[in-house]
């Protein structure tokens, strides 16, 4: 547990708790844009040892939440097509569109796989020389690498039944339009860390020089998060607004070099359609042309029916936009749950509904 327990002290959490509380005087409303930070935050009772000054907000942090229902139609209707494998990550089989859900799908006859990574759908069409196989390619700037790769390996491979489905989306850009929406008055992010290990540090300027919003990059750990709201909130105290890193043990200013030339190679910036938002310029990827023999949406012509709302009383999108807490909406917890779910907020694990009923009021951290 080296590297790992220290971040999870009491003893420390219980400081910096005191001197968050120490220092808060002005009420701020702190946004987190990770899913994974939602669970921390969730299973270690962080909000309910925050002053009244402090109040912590869920945003668009998870991936299959954001992913819209049109989307997960096409990706449904795909998977119906004779020959058609479509392979997925486990957390998008149960998220439910108007129309039917992966698993439902599955259920039926349909040939859909779960994966644990591009490497398992390329083996997938290595072995299945005779089928189309598709990746339905969701998620941020972190997953995202990892799907240029398989592209590229496929082409090396010479695959030509493998295909990639993309529906993946940046960070940055839905920050700049919950800021332009108005809803919500935020007074700091806390920015994701896996995202900005790729994407670095500097994407993230626009909120504190345009909008005065000041941003911390923060680690995923209890302490991690503590001191990330300590900062955010001396920097609201200062009257600042900046972008500091405390994740700085795998952020660096510049992200991954690497990872951000691999993206470029193959992907492009497009709009991109996020559930309880919609179409936000330039906060998505689509393939580029050259890599046109591996997009999903070039090579397949399916008709999909009009996408439809969310069903009735499901407050999803509300909650992704920080308009209303879980609880707020009228299903929690009660038509809507982890086993039987009716928005995508409670599919997955790191869904800001998912971890609110699975963790309730949390066990805070200072009470062991």
């Amino acid at each position: 547990m080296k590297y790992l327990s220290e971040y999870r002290d009491p003893a420390l959490a219980r400081k910096v708790i005191e001197n968050i509380k120490k220092i808060s005087h002005t009420p701020v409303n702190l946004m987190e844009v990770c899913g994974t930070h939602t669970v921390t935050i969730s299973k270690n009772g962080i909000r309910q040892v925050m002053p009244k000054t402090v109040t912590l907000l869920s945003g668009p942090g998870c991936p299959v939440c954001v992913t819209a229902n049109e989307d997960i139609d096409k990706a449904i209707w795909l998977a119906r097509q004779p020959g058609v494998i479509l392979a997925t990550f486990g957390d998008m089989m149960k998220v439910p569109s108007p129309y039917s859900s992966l698993s439902a799908e599955k259920a039926e006859g349909v040939d859909v796989r779960v994966v644990y990574s591009t490497l398992d759908a390329l083996q997938i069409a290595d072995d299945n020389p005779n089928k189309k196989v598709i990746f339905f390619g969701v998620g941020f700037e972190t997953t995202s690498p990892t799907i240029a790769l398989s592209i590229l390996e496929a082409k090396k491979r010479k695959l030509k039944n493998y295909s990639v489905l993309a529906r993946h989306k940046l960070i940055p850009p839905a920050m700049a339009a919950l800021l332009s929406l108005g809803e919500v008055k935020l007074h700091g992010f806390i920015c994701p860390g896996h995202v900005s290990t790729i994407i670095g540090s500097k994407p993230y300027e626009f909120a504190a020089e345009e909008h005065g919003i000041p941003c911390v990059i923060s680690g995923f750990e209890p302490l991690d998060v503590l001191q990330t709201i300590y900062m955010l909130v001396r920097q609201a105290e200062n009257g600042e607004a900046r972008v500091e890193v405390q994740y700085k043990r795998s952020v660096r200013s510049e992200g991954n070099t690497t990872a951000l030339k691999i993206l470029d190679e193959v992907f492009e910036v497009c709009d991109a359609d996020w559930r309880g938002i919609g179409i936000i310029p330039n906060s998505g990827f689509k393939l580029k042309e050259e890599y046109s023999d591996f997009d999903a949406d070039k090579i397949f012509d399916v008709d999909v029916p009009p996408p439809k709302d969310d069903p009735p009383g499901c407050s999803c999108g509300e909650i992704l936009r920080g308009v209303k807490f879980p609880y707020q909406c009228k299903l929690f917890g009660k038509a809507c749950t982890p086993e039987r779910p009716i928005g995508p907020c409670m599919v997955s694990s790191e869904g800001a509904c998912a971890a609110y009923y699975r963790y309730g009021t949390g066990k805070a951290l200072v009470n062991r």
